[in-house]
This record gives structure tokens, C-alpha cells and sequence, in this order.
């Protein structure tokens, strides 16, 4: 199975999303997300950027909500693409709004409370890419921005820690 599959099964099955498709794939995002958000979308995780957010704009749901994390798909362009559909969010009323984990920084033991709880009750599942020794860091970053892993990158260096 090509690793794209792959990771949309991930999300249906391990994780429990009714649906899912790799934008990747997609020749029109705009009606793949018509497809998959009939009614529109009223909040979304913004970590792609680009023509992925241009769809989304036109897909969104009267004072929908979209936090903005990342544009993973802008990081190595030498010319940034740009953002064409942002009258969406005067025509629709969506609250776009940035956030850096640096901003949540002294609420982390709190975090840590809370989610290491809910991964070893199982309400949490996540899926980790381990990168053998300190010599496989390297590549284990550049296959970050080429999505060829899958989960959270973990370099293991050693295995006695």
C-alpha cells in the first residue's frame, strides 16, 4: 500500500476520523473539501499553507475559526506562495488566529498532567517514526519537510535512557 493510503487509514482506523484524503493527491482542494464538508468547515488546524488554505477560506462556515500553527508546504519555497481567497474571511466572519507552543510554555507541567494521563487511559493514541542513531538525524529532519515519515520523528541514540 503506497505510504499516502497509508496514513489516511492511520487516521481512520488508528485514530478514529470519520474520513480522510491526502491533499497531496487531490486535483481540486476545493472540491474535495465541498466533498468531505458538505456544510462547510467550522474550525480548522491550519499546519499546510498554500492552496491547501485557499480552499479552506472558500470552505468555511459563517464565523468558523481557524488556528494557525504552521504552512509546512511554504517552509522551503524560495517564493512563498500567496493567499488569494482572504475576503472569505470578511465575507464569512472567520476569527483566523496564530499561536506558538513558546506562548504556553509555563502551563506545560500542567499539560503534562493532564495528557499523560489520558495516553496511558488510551484516550490519546499517537504513532512514532524511529530514526536509528545520532548519524540518521539528518535525514530523519529532511524527511520532515519531504513527508516521508509518519507520526512523531524520534531520533534514538541510545536505548539504555
Amino acid at each position: 500500500m503506497p505510504m499516502d493510503r497509508k496514513r489516511v487509514e492511520l487516521l481512520k482506523n488508528k485514530f478514529g476520523f470519520d474520513d480522510a484524503f491526502n491533499y497531496k493527491e487531490e486535483p481540486d482542494l476545493n472540491a474535495a473539501l465541498k466533498r468531505y464538508f458538505p456544510e462547510g468547515i467550522d474550525i480548522y488546524f491550519e499546519n499546510v499553507g498554500g492552496k491547501m488554505l485557499d480552499a479552506v477560506l472558500l470552505n468555511m462556515r459563517i464565523h468558523g475559526r481557524i488556528a494557525v500553527c504552521g504552512m509546512i508546504s511554504q517552509y522551503n519555497l524560495d517564493q512563498p506562495e500567496g493567499v488569494h481567497n482572504l475576503m472569505t474571511i470578511v465575507y464569512k466572519t472567520v476569527r483566523i488566529e496564530g499561536f506558538s507552543v513558546f506562548d504556553y510554555y509555563p502551563q506545560y507541567s500542567k499539560f503534562l498532567d493532564h495528557v499523560l494521563a489520558y495516553i496511558k487511559d488510551g484516550k490519546i493514541k499517537y504513532v512514532e517514526d524511529l530514526a536509528e542513531g545520532l548519524e540518521s538525524g539528518p535525514a530523519a529532519l529532511i524527511g520532515l519537510f519531504s513527508g516521508r515519515n509518519v507520526g512523531k520523528q524520534v531520533v534514538v541514540v541510545d536505548h539504555r535512557l
